[in-house]
């Protein structure tokens, strides 16, 4: 044994050391021999296929414990683990066959250690608590959720968590108010006790400390003795509760097993569903299985109860009853109805889920079953259980369809409108028709469900429109869009060309001597609108010998003479044509390639070549005038004697016809484009698109194109040239046939599901309706007429009518004999009992039916049960009462009268009146009432244009209409004679005030007329022109505001202008001959002077001089040369050459000529043939650059008011000296224009504001009272742009309801308890239900007692309240109970100040009371509760100090809304009561100050050392501490100290006062108190007074 224990042990060793620990040890009974078989972990799942036939292997190994393997044979096989095994093989795609499911997290449970700790955790909690929370998770088939083994999910993905780390709230001990006030004293006289109490403001969680006491309890005594001779106790009569009501004798035992209320029981509703269980429980045992199982009349028995009645001694103990009763004897019986239980039908079957479709939310639906009431509970008897009940449903998602989504759909949109935009100033002006330019137009939004994704989807999908509510989580589409209709554009055009050569018609084909001239002009921009609404472009001119190609000399050569130096000869020139084109084009004969010519001799007259043509007189040719230009030639030299003369004077003028055409133009006119129609030609089959989009047919536009005369009319065609005439037909796209597209028809609205109240009930109707999303255009179907439709209801059943019997009261019952002999009290058999009557349920025709019938239909259960009175000897007897006397009119009272009988005349308490009153007294019924305006008078309302029940046209474009005449309403109560409101229909047919109202329509800002337009702010060139209009009126009562004026309060519109700089120019004639002075016989030649007329003219007109620039007015006269034969001629000057563009310093320019006449003699020269000149800026030569004008403002086509336009500037030429000139000098120089004359721009359109159409009334906010409002909407579809009329402020509107009394049950107060019969012992407190009336808006207008009657079922809200409550008077030395404290405020758990909970708790709590110490043994425990509660706060502890008072203070724990508490403040926190001094204060005469520092007792100085302790105390010479001085305290104060001399002067002592900064500084010279202690101890009366000694001492205060 010992060595197998060594083994054992030594195998346990080796088993801690190895790493096999970690191995699943098999066979344990292996130990001895320390050899086990260990098996490995499992391998993969293999086999051929997946599923079931897998296969799973692993490894077995016989080891030693000391961790060496071997062989099998030496480990035992018995217990020898499987190595293989079945598996299931999971594949890839098994990944969607499985999942894993994980439950909800459960609670969060307290964690008592930590990871790494092994102790409890007892330090103190800051926020919380670590705690842990679990899960379940499994891995289930997707199809089905049933579990298969983790081991499938596992291959797929990691297994979820299975716990979590969670918090726990810190420990929250048991809060507690403070104590209020003690009670008085028990006793008057003598001791007694006084006590009092607190009440719990939140219970013990989270392992927190319990609640301490309650209640404190202290003895007291009075002042008074109790008198001798009176007894130590009182007496007092104590009754136990009512027994059950039972049947008297045989019957007892039958009804022994019947249940009743047990009122001993705290009603909690944390119970209420096992108290619904239990009434089902009961409910199944009262119904029996046959369908007829409902009673068809109800009767009610009598029995009796008891209770027992005892005298009390103050003391607890029983009494004689005697010394309690006196003569009365007490009530120990009494007649009750025996309780019958509320009894039920069964359950009806469950109604269909809730949830028909599947949501994203997967939040389940549910269904309801319920059953109706067919006893109600009498005498106590069970209340009803619940007559309704609830479960929650699901339905496998995927079995059902997908709800259904709502969204916005809208018609196509509306005619493109533009009146909208336009003023009312601007409306009555404007021609409607022709309005272009941008406008609005708009659509209909409506709602409709979005069908299945199943469905199929078509283009233009239309669905069942819904009601709008469905949607109303989306953002409505746009219903308001800006639109454009094309303008009537002006075309901005260039100016005319000149006129062209004489053409043929054909240039290609050439007929006839017939031909034309033409100009033409440019449009130099359009708008977006077709270019044919431009003018002719093209004007024609009939004229004659048309040539379409003609020869051009292109240069001619030199003259060469024919023979020697001078003389006739020939100059060759060349030939080009006026185009590439084939020389066969020209007609004509060439040109020859040779000319005449003649190179003047030295004797010859020399002639100047001809001067350019002069422009024609006239533009063209009339009967009257013609066309005529010259051109002129002067003398340059003059011949000799021999030489060729010169010509005549009329040779040196040539004149020709000019502009011989006649002033006819004609043009082309064309009309504007017809429609587009179908024709016949055209292959419709052919192509079906048109610029890449596709079309429905195509078609043709025509129009009429004719040859006009200008300032005449049309003439023939032949008039016009035909090359130029425009197409008069072009295809076009013919506008698709569109049919009319109408949703279906909406779902019909509800009928009324109830029953008809009355045969004659107006039937119900209900309607459908539709929406027109396109109208039908170009010979499309047509709209259906029929857009709403109202049918009546089918019949509904009218509401049966059924009505309570009553059968015949029953003879009054009371306490039987056999009970009352049996029982203590009276033996008479009189005095109050009940009596009974049966009721039963009737139809219309007076046949039985079932209660449940008349618990349904008939309205109030008729009373069952009333009090009765069998007349005792001693009861007074009187006579019954008469009848009403007569009403004198509204507010008289009517009274009846009775009298005694009998002996009762002489009766003593029979002659009281308040308890036996003989009149009584009633206000009349009146029916005057009295009308009272209630509340505000209402915002004016317009009425709605739309009639009841019609829906608003496709796209009703009226105009909202905010102004006119209306209707204001106010409200009206109706009260009667007592002061209480009624129905509003005694008084006024509506229940309203109406009054006629109006709303000032809006009144737009006024503008003036346009002015006239200013000067062109260019003198020469281009600039702007300028009109205005001011302001007349500003907006008013929201019309439409003022555009933007500027500082004048006008806005202008500015457009181009152009002042033609060369409208007048210098028109020059040709110089006159030269005229030279002659003397005698010399030649005429050499130097002399001519002349020239200078003329002011513009265009063909003579104009006036003052007219031309005078600064550039041509030379009228100048020098002229004559050359003399033989002299030599050159021709005039050549132009000069143009500088370089930049006039660059340095350069300079040339002329040129050449010689006409060479000298005679070689020896004479030629004067110089070459000039040049410096180029100098703005005198020589000048610089040009482009310049433009100011933009001008957006001009837009005169019948647009907003939309797209363009902005024009105009761009000149002007000189480096700021002179304008014309374009074509810029050109010449090769200049380019970047300038953009014209751009795009946009004017906003004034949009005014679009509302939608108002919605209809809501119902009444209240359904009765005064606070009532009908409410209606309406939103913004279009906010105001511009100068659009801003939107209103007004989007909703109110109207009050009728004001409709509202009648309720309401519930009082519960009364004192109060103990029948006795003085305590178990008693009933009860509260009352009465009928009131009020106007809703309580306070103000307290409720009104009324008849119940007018509140309905009394008998039914007896049921549903309760009405009595068990309750407990204590006796005089009871140990009880107080009553509940009231509800503590709602308070949350938090972590630093945050929630994380939206239910709170509230707590209440009930105190002992101990009256007589000898008692407290059974006095029962104190409790508490605490209900859940909403709208709870978040509240901290801290504690609070008082200040201190001789070392003690007041420490209390304060909650944060200032409540001062017991419990919630952290202990280990709680600061000190009591301070001490360190070291103790051991000196004589010394105590520890509030500062914490040793101090002396008044009358004492204290003498600190130098470290500011306290040395010693001395003595304050002058200050009398009415003390006899013994032998210690002389002792004390004349101690001994250090020597005079060493401590004169010696110290300043601070001393700490108290914790604030306040220092006193003592300052204390020794010396003179050494010289006064140095003094003998003994006084006389001779003796001179003690010398007072000098201390300085600085306590904090100005006056140091």
């Amino acid at each position: 044994m010992l060595a197998k224990s060594q083994t054992t042990a030594t195998c346990h060793t080796s088993v801690i050391q190895s790493f096999f620990l970690k191995l699943r040890v098999f066979n344990e009974n292996a130990l001895s021999m320390c050899l086990f078989l260990v098996a490995g972990q499992w391998g993969q799942c293999i086999g051929e296929e997946c599923g079931s036939g897998g296969v799973q292997t692993r490894t077995i190994w016989c080891v030693h414990m000391e961790g060496w393997t071997t062989h099998h044979s030496h480990c035992h096989h018995m217990d020898k683990p499987e190595s293989q095994r079945h598996c299931f093989k999971v594949c890839e795609w098994h990944q969607n066959l499985f999942e894993w499911e994980v439950s909800d997290w459960g609670g969060c449970v307290l964690v008592p250690f930590f990871s790494n700790e092994l102790k409890l955790r007892t330090t103190e909690c800051i926020t919380a608590q670590h705690g842990i929370q679990r899960r379940k998770v499994n891995c289930v088939r997707t199809s089905n959720h049933t579990t298969v083994t983790l081991r499938i999910c596992e291959f797929f993905s990691q297994k979820p968590p299975v716990e979590q780390a969670c918090l726990i709230p810190c420990p929250q001990d048991c809060v507690v108010s403070d104590f209020n006030s003690w009670s008085s004293c028990s006793k008057t006289c003598g001791a007694g006790l006084q006590h009092r109490t607190r009440h719990v403001l939140a219970t013990p969680m989270y392992g927190g400390a319990s609640c301490p006491n309650l209640t404190e309890t202290r003895t007291c005594s009075s002042s008074v003795d109790c008198p001798a001779g009176e007894g130590e106790y009182q007496y007092s009569l104590k009754v136990g509760a009512w027994s059950e009501c039972r049947l008297p004798h045989h019957k007892d035992a039958l009804l022994s097993g019947r249940t009743t209320v047990d009122f001993s029981a705290n009603s909690n509703e944390n119970n209420t569903v096992t108290l619904h269980t239990q009434a089902s429980h009961h409910h199944v045992h009262h119904h029996h299985p046959h369908a007829h199982k409902y009673p068809m009349s109800w009767e009610l028995e009598v029995g009796y109860k008891s209770r027992q009645v005892r005298c009390t001694r103050s003391d607890g103990r029983n009494a004689m009853l005697s010394l309690c009763t006196k003569d009365n004897s007490p009530l120990t019986f009494q007649a009750c109805v025996m309780p019958k239980d509320c009894q039920t039908s069964d359950w009806s079957s469950w109604s269909p889920c809730s949830k028909t479709c599947r949501s994203t939310d997967l939040s389940p639906g549910y269904r309801l079953r319920s059953r109706i009431m067919t006893h109600i509970p009498v005498g106590g008897g069970k209340q009803c259980p619940a007559l309704e009940e609830k479960e929650a449903c699901h339905i496998i998602g995927d079995l059902l369809p997908n709800c259904p989504s709502y969204v916005w759909r809208t018609t196509d949109w509306g005619e493109c409108r533009i009146l909208p935009l336009l003023s009312q100033q601007d409306r009555r002006l404007a021609n409607i028709s022709i309005l272009c330019g941008s406008g609005i137009q708009t659509r209909k939004t409506y709602c409709v469900q979005v069908p299945d994704d199943s469905a199929p989807h078509h283009r233009k999908e239309v669905s069942r429109p819904v009601n709008a509510r469905l949607c109303a989580g989306e953002e409505p589409p746009l219903a308001v869009q800006h639109c454009s209709i094309p303008c009537q554009h002006h075309c901005l055009l260039s100016q005319w060309s000149p006129w062209g050569a004489c053409l043929h018609d054909n240039c290609k084909e050439p007929q006839g001597k017939k031909g034309f001239r033409q100009r033409r002009r440019e449009a130099l921009w359009q708008s977006s609108s077709p270019p044919e609404t431009c003018p002719h472009l093209v004007e024609s001119i009939p004229c004659e010998d048309p040539a379409c190609y003609l020869w051009q000399v292109q240069q001619e050569e030199r003259c060469i003479p024919t023979k020697g130096s001078c003389g006739p000869g020939a100059a060759a020139q060349n030939m080009t044509w006026s185009s590439p084109v084939p020389i066969a084009l020209c007609v004509d004969d060439p040109p020859p390639t040779e000319v005449a010519c003649e190179v003047a001799c030295p004797s010859d007259c020399v002639v100047g070549s001809w001067s350019p043509w002069s422009p024609c007189s006239h533009s063209c040719t009339t009967k009257t005038a013609e066309g005529q230009q010259s051109r002129t030639r002067t003398v340059l030299a003059i011949p000799g004697t021999e030489g060729k003369e010169c010509p005549a004077a009329p040779a040196l003028e040539e004149w020709r016809v000019c502009n011989d055409h006649p002033c006819m133009v004609f043009y082309w006119e064309a009309s504007a484009w017809g429609p587009c129609i179908e024709d016949a030609f055209i292959d419709l089959n052919g192509t079906s698109s048109w610029n890449g989009t596709p079309t429905c047919a195509m078609g043709v536009q025509i129009r009429k194109v004719s040859c006009t005369k200008m300032n005449v009319g049309p003439v023939i065609s032949k008039r016009c040239s035909d090359s130029a005439r425009p197409e008069s037909v072009r295809p076009c796209l013919l506008p698709c046939e569109k049919d009319c597209i109408v949703t279906p028809f909406s779902e019909w609205t509800a009928c009324p599901s109830t029953c008809m109240p009355g045969k004659n009930a107006t039937a119900a109707t209900q309607s459908r309706y539709r929406t027109i999303i396109q109208r039908s255009a170009n010979g499309g179907q047509e709209c259906p007429d029929t857009l709403y439709e109202e049918r009546d209801c089918e019949s509904l059943p009218v509401c049966p009518v059924y009505s309570w019997r009553t059968h015949k009261w029953h003879s009054c019952s009371l306490v039987p004999d056999s009970v009352r002999r049996g029982l203590s009290g009276q033996g008479e058999a009189c005095g109050n009992g009940l009596e009974t009557r049966g009721v039963s349920c009737v139809g219309e025709m007076g046949e039985s039916a079932n209660m449940t019938e008349c618990l349904r239909w008939a309205g109030p259960l008729p009373p069952q049960i009333r009090e009765c009175r069998v007349a005792c000897k001693d009861d007074c007897t009187l006579t019954s009462w008469s009848k009403f006397s007569e009403c004198a009119g509204c507010g008289s009272s009517r009274s009846r009268k009775r009298s005694l009988t009998g002996r009762s005349k002489k009766k003593e308490h029979c002659l009281d009146e308040k308890l036996h009153p003989l009149e009584e007294t009633e206000t009349c019924p009146c029916d005057e009432f009295l009308s009272q305006p209630y509340g505000n008078w209402s915002a004016c309302i317009l009425p709605d244009p739309s009639a009841p029940g019609s829906l608003q046209g496709w796209m009703s474009h009226r105009e909202v209409k905010e102004c006119g005449q209306g209707l204001r309403y106010r409200a009206v109560a109706c009260i009667n004679q007592q002061g209480h409101l009624v129905n509003p229909t005694h008084c006024t047919d509506s229940g309203y005030m109406v009054e006629v109202c109006h709303i000032p329509c809006p009144l737009d800002c006024k503008l003036s007329d346009w002015s006239a337009w200013s000067a062109c702010s260019a003198s020469c060139g281009s600039g702007l022109k300028i009109r205005s209009k001011w302001l007349r009126e500003k907006a008013f009562n929201g019309g439409r505001p003022c555009p933007k004026l500027d500082l004048k309060n006008q806005v202008y519109e500015a457009v181009p202008c152009h002042i033609e700089c060369s409208q007048y120019e210098w028109r020059i004639e040709p110089w006159s001959i030269c005229t030279i002075n002659t003397v005698d016989d010399l030649p005429a030649c050499g130097e002399g002077v001519q002349s020239r007329k200078i003329r002011s003219v513009s265009g063909f007109r003579l104009a006036d001089c003052n007219l031309c620039d005078p600064e550039e007015m041509p030379p009228r006269a100048q020098v002229c040369f004559l050359a003399c034969p033989k002299d030599c001629v050159v021709a005039p000057w050549g132009p000069w050459s143009n500088c370089p563009l930049q006039c660059d310093q340095g350069t300079a320019r040339n002329r040129s000529r050449h010689i006409l006449r060479l000298p005679a003699s070689e020896n004479s020269t030629c004067p110089e043939l070459v000039q040049s000149e410096p180029c100098v800026l703005n005198s020589t030569c000048f610089s040009y650059q482009y310049t433009v004008s100011d933009w001008s403002t957006c001009q837009l086509s005169e019948n647009a008011i907003c939309g797209h336009g363009s902005r024009l500037r105009l761009v000149d030429c002007i000189r480096s000296d700021g002179k304008i000139v014309e374009l074509q000098k810029c050109e010449q120089f090769g200049l380019i224009n970047k300038y953009w004359l014209s751009e795009s721009c946009m004017v906003d359109c004034p949009v005014s504001c679009m509302l939608s159409e108002w919605s209809p009334w809501a119902e009444c906010s209240h359904t009765c009272g005064n606070q009532g409002q009908f409410l209606r909407t309406r939103r913004i579809l279009q906010d105001a742009n511009e100068e659009g009329q801003p939107c209103p402020n007004q989007l909703t509107q109110i109207k009050p309801c009728p004001i409709r009394p509202c009648y309720t049950w309401m519930l009082s107060d519960w009364s004192p308890c109060t103990v029948e019969g006795a003085e305590c012992g178990e008693g009933l407190r009860r509260r009352s239900l009465s009928c009131v009336v009020n106007r809703g808006n309580w306070p103000e207008s307290p409720p009104q007692p009324v008849d119940e009657e007018l509140c309905g079922d009394k008998l039914r809200q007896h049921i549903q309240q309760e009405m009595e409550q068990p309750c407990f008077v204590p006796c005089p030395g009871d140990c009880h109970l107080t009553v509940w404290s009231s509800w503590s405020s709602c308070q949350l758990t938090c972590l630093e100040g945050r929630s994380f909970e939206t239910t709170g708790r509230q707590a209440r709590s009930r105190a002992v009371i101990i009256q007589v110490m000898e008692n407290q043994g059974s006095c029962p425990h104190q409790v508490f509760e605490t209900q859940p509660c909403k709208g709870g706060k978040c509240h901290s502890y801290q504690w609070r100090t008082g200040g201190w008072s001789n070392n003690e203070r007041a420490v209390w724990c304060q909650r944060s809304d200032g409540v001062n508490v017991t419990g919630g403040c952290f202990p280990q926190k709680r600061p000190t009561t009591v301070r001490h001094c360190h070291p103790a204060c051991t000196k004589p005469f010394s105590h520890c100050t509030p500062s914490g520092v040793c101090g002396c007792e008044k009358g004492y100085t204290e003498v600190m050392t130098t470290h500011g302790f306290l040395d010693y105390c001395t003595r304050t010479p002058g200050v009398d501490n009415n003390k006899k001085a013994d032998v210690k305290t002389n002792s004390g104060r004349l101690k001994p100290g250090p020597s005079q001399a060493q401590d004169l002067f010696s110290e300043w002592t601070l001393r700490p006062v108290g914790p604030g900064t306040e220092m006193e500084i003592i300052f204390t010279i020794h010396f003179f108190l050494s010289i006064y202690f140095s003094k003998p101890s003994k006084t006389t009366k001779t003796s001179p007074p003690p010398q007072k000694p000098l201390t300085l001492a600085y306590d904090g205060d100005m006056d140091m």
